[in-house]
């Protein structure tokens, strides 16, 4: 039976695990669900609880919140929960997936008067955790407002930008900006340290400053320590996101030079092994072709380029 105060997670990955976390934390019970055994067990240790498969989950949250990473997923899922009839429930699509896809899904849904909102996210996993990310919110207003108290457990801030499909095209605006913004956050370390300067220094300063961005604040420090292990944004996943970008911009005919000077750095970086490090890794990649190479500090597990061969 649903109750008004529990939650669905379905996609317990980086992103989906830290939203049941918080919601948990935020006075909500969160009822989850992945393919991966493993996530949920570690959701069952956090407090949570388990749902045999999505059709089970949705039959018994009023809420669901879904966090996939792939067009084909989201479908499979938005079927399986409309054939649970739960008329009335709203599912939170999270995802970061082209309009046309959720779209499809939204339609799978409404057939069963299950009302799906576009809401993508915009931070990274570890921001996630601390409850540091926003929600770009987009579909009916009424469903919007029935979901404020649980976009305040998860969230530090949530917008309702308007028909649906408008959340996900203010993502992908955000992600051109994360994009530019963590490639040029290398460039200037990498520049810095040829140049003789301390990373953590650099850091410090010049988050402090004109040039400071989020990326630099969030991403910053995992150049420093030179370790891109503990993914956030894994580089294979992230090239997802670039793809549909790009789709987007190129539908509107709309030149996005800075955004495509990029692509080489992160696809250069796919080339090298990198796929499963966090996309922070590119200044490994610039280390390389600017000859720089640091020592390891103490405990640091370093990616290592397959080789350093310049682009």
């Amino acid at each position: 039976m649903a109750s008004s105060d529990r939650v669905g997670v379905i996609g317990l990955g980086i992103m989906g695990s830290a939203m049941a976390a918080n919601l948990m934390r935020g006075g909500f019970k969160a009822l989850g669900y992945d393919l991966r055994a493993q996530r949920r067990k570690e959701l069952l240790r956090g407090g949570g609880q388990v749902a045999r498969n999505a059709r089970d989950l949705a039959k018994r949250v009023p809420v669901v919140i879904t966090s996939l990473p792939s067009s084909d997923s989201l479908l499979q899922v938005a079927t399986e929960i409309a054939s649970g009839r739960s008329a009335g429930q709203i599912v939170i699509e999270t995802s970061t997936l082209p309009i046309a896809i959720k779209d499809r899904a939204r339609k799978i849904l409404g057939a069963e008067k299950v009302t799906l909102i576009d809401c993508p996210l915009s931070g990274t996993g570890a921001q996630a955790k601390v409850k540091d990310i926003a929600v770009y919110a987009s579909g009916p207003r009424s469903a919007y407002r029935r979901c404020i108290p649980v976009f305040e457990a998860f969230a530090r801030t949530h917008y309702f930008l308007g028909p649906f499909g408008t959340g996900s095209k203010m993502k992908f605006l955000a992600n051109l900006l994360v994009a530019i913004h963590n490639v040029s956050t290398a460039e200037a370390l990498v520049l810095g340290m040829k140049a003789g300067l301390d990373p953590a220094l650099m850091v410090r300063v010049l988050g402090d400053g004109a040039g400071a961005s989020r990326m630099l604040q969030v991403r910053g420090p995992m150049m420093v320590r030179n370790d891109y292990s503990e993914a956030t944004m894994k580089l294979g996943v992230w090239q997802k996101d670039m793809q549909i970008i790009g789709d987007f911009a190129r539908a509107l005919d709309c030149p996005t030079p800075l955004f495509a000077a990029t692509i080489p750095i992160y696809n250069a970086a796919m080339a090298h092994g990198l796929a499963e490090a966090d996309t922070a890794c590119v200044c490994t990649l610039l280390e390389g072709l600017a000859k720089v190479d640091r020592a390891l500090p103490s405990g640091s597990r370093k990616v290592r380029l397959q080789d350093r061969t310049p682009m």
